[in-house]
């Protein structure tokens, strides 16, 4: 099992210039710094022991479509996200993938949806006219033996949507769905955040742990106008980034070439190497990664099911036999407040209010999805199956914890920031009818 990487193409190029081809702005005769602290910081020479997870990783696989997945279609949580996410337009053209393979190779996007032993399959459903944008690049490294890496093309400030021929949206998603770490690269001098930006982190919420920003070409700028810009960078990410911690910010300049004169050379030095390791450890612990995410992903789909549920039960309240009923949920969906619709998960249910999503959302949400579409949590169990709710619950709280102890980290499941929904102790849903 690799692990999946977003990056940007510079970084890729200190990491395997050599072996593919170099930026075009490159510098041919520009003399390369030493970079043997790439293979010492990554270990590439010491012997790994085989990853053999593919036990750990069907459990996974079968937690999710047991006791996750149904919850998360049955209240099309999926939709919830998606309506938040409006175009930007690319810079470049191309979604890059960087992978191991026996020799230096160039892979057609059509080649790659077609061999199922690539996982890139599903991308078909994007249409032929984003898999000609799609290429793969086969390098002989040990690193890619360990990571694949994908450059997703940049973006720019652009308000009006051009045509594309496929949802460069909709494939970015897929690509952030499946990484274990995400680069957000900018350029110092042309630091551009705009609304585009926006539609990225709305497209990265509850990702917020795996995203790294790189400000690159950082020996471009002098000193004073570096710091200039750092802080420029932090003030337009804040608001877009709704954590206590923000992301790591890494400041250098990621290419093989030496380092312009009279810059911070040894700060930008200690930079590449801290974002080295970074990278390492999560290759290291990307399987641990994996479970833990599916769980957030499970406490999300969990909060979505009940406040779905909430607004129908506050919809079959409120109906009377003369009552009409698209006039009765759109004075619950205009204001849920007035309802207790949100108060009332807080108080009956264990989840933080920091957890909640927009009221907003739900607003597009119920737009496109009659609530006539939706049943009642307690209508969602059968005989055989049980209950859709107890089945998320039950992977939150033992299945998925204790999937990460058989990895060897110990007993204590508090890695899996179970302050959210506790891992020894049961969700609590009043809802629920004894």
């Amino acid at each position: 099992m690799r692990a999946l990487v977003l990056l940007g193409c510079l970084l890729a190029s200190l990491l395997f210039s050599g072996q593919a081809e170099e930026t075009e702005d490159a510098n041919e005769e520009a003399p390369l710094r030493d970079r043997s602290h790439i293979e010492k910081t990554l270990m590439l020479n010491e012997d790994k022991p085989s990853d053999d997870y593919s036990a750990v990783l069907q459990r996974l696989r079968k937690i999710y479509h047991s006791s996750i997945k149904p919850l998360e279609q049955s209240y099309k949580y999926n939709e919830l996200r998606q309506h938040e996410i409006t175009g930007a337009e690319p810079t470049t053209s191309e979604f890059t993938v960087l992978m191991h393979g026996p020799k230096l190779k160039t892979i057609e996007g059509i080649v790659m949806a077609a061999d199922s032993a690539r996982s890139f399959s599903p991308l078909e459903k994007f249409g032929q006219n984003f898999l000609e944008k799609l290429i793969g690049i086969e390098v002989p490294h040990k690193l890619l033996e360990r990571v694949t890496f994908v450059d997703t093309p940049g973006i720019i400030e652009n308000r009006k949507q051009q045509e594309r021929g496929y949802p460069f949206n909709d494939v970015c998603q897929w690509f952030i769905d499946r990484a274990d770490l995400i680069f957000v690269v900018f350029d110092p001098t042309k630091l551009d955040v705009g609304l585009e930006l926006e539609m990225l982190f709305r497209q990265l919420k509850g990702r917020e742990s795996q995203i790294r920003i790189i400000l690159n070409k950082a020996d471009n700028l002098a000193t004073q106008m570096l710091m200039r810009v750092y802080g420029a960078l932090f003030w337009s990410l804040a608001p877009l980034i709704n954590v206590t911690e923000p992301p790591r910010v890494y400041v250098s300049s990621f290419w093989p070439q030496e380092y312009k004169p009279d810059t911070h050379q040894e700060l930008f030095l200690q930079e590449e190497i801290s974002l080295l390791e970074d990278l390492n450890q999560v290759i290291e612990n990307r399987l641990e990664n994996k479970i833990a995410f599916i769980r957030q992903h499970a406490i999300r789909v969990r909060i979505h099911a009940l406040l779905v549920d909430r607004y129908l039960q506050t919809y079959k309240d409120k109906m009377t036999f003369f009552s009409d009923g698209e006039l009765v949920f759109k004075d619950i969906v205009e204001d849920p407040d007035k309802f207790y619709i949100f108060k009332t998960i807080l108080a009956k249910t264990n989840v933080s209010k920091f957890d909640l999503p927009n009221r907003e959302a739900y607003k597009d949400f119920f737009g496109i999805n009659p609530i006539s579409s939706f049943k009642l949590l307690s209508q969602q169990c059968s005989y055989m199956g049980g209950c859709f709710l107890e089945k998320i619950e039950r992977a939150i709280t033992q299945e998925l914890p204790g999937l990460l102890g058989s990895l060897g980290l110990g007993k204590n499941p508090g890695a899996l920031n179970c302050d959210k929904t506790g891992c020894s102790e049961t969700p609590k849903n009043r809802y629920r009818k004894h």
